[in-house]
């Protein structure tokens, strides 16, 4: 995995960017727009959670294993498969069948993803004009999906046999949607101007 522009640190370790850029700009703009006390107190990404739903997998298992793979070549660490709760025979799943795979992400690796996320991945999507402001959940999240996985550079296009769309959901400390649209907007997530 290709390693953006960072910064060393005296034992080796480097800090990505984006941490570099709250910790020094975002920090201080958000204190100013809402008047926090403490730096400590400032809304801050928590953690970054992608999934991707693979239901063929039911037929064939060689799909899902294709999405483990290309999932994690885009997050930097192996996913978990996530297996069915409960049988559904509409769908032809029964419980415990394999049915996609998620991923975690926090610390450098949250910020490398969401680095990647808003300077390549979302400038591919066709047709994009910015991203909803209405998909928060009043608790701070905000989740975004994506239609298929070629918009992330790691994917090797000539290994892709079907796309699979994924969803990201990034998770603050904000209390508040306001806060938390602030602190993502600062952090270069292209909102839509809404009307």
């Amino acid at each position: 995995m290709a390693q953006l522009a960072t910064a060393a640190r005296p034992e080796g370790r480097y800090t990505p960017r984006l941490k570099q850029a709250y910790q020094k700009e975002v920090v201080r703009q958000m204190m100013e727009r809402h008047g926090y006390k403490n730096p400590m107190a400032v809304p801050r990404l928590h953690k970054i959670i992608v999934n991707m739903g693979v239901g063929e997998a039911t037929q064939n298992i060689k799909i899902l294993d294709a999405a483990v793979d290309q999932l994690g070549a885009i997050a930097g660490q192996k996913p978990v498969v996530r297996r069915a709760r409960k049988s559904i025979a509409n769908f032809k799943v029964r419980q415990g069948m394999p049915i996609g795979c998620t991923v975690t992400l926090r610390g450098d690796r949250m910020y490398d993803f969401f680095d990647r996320l808003v300077s390549t991945a979302l400038p591919r999507v066709r047709d994009f004009r910015g991203l909803s402001t209405k998909s928060f959940d009043g608790r701070g999240n905000y989740t975004l999906g994506l239609k298929d996985q070629l918009v992330f550079l790691e994917v090797n296009y000539a290994k892709v046999d079907k796309a699979h769309g994924m969803n990201v959901t990034l998770v603050t400390t904000a209390e508040t949607d306001e806060e938390a649209r602030n602190l993502l907007a600062l952090l270069g997530l292209p909102f839509r101007r809404e009307q």
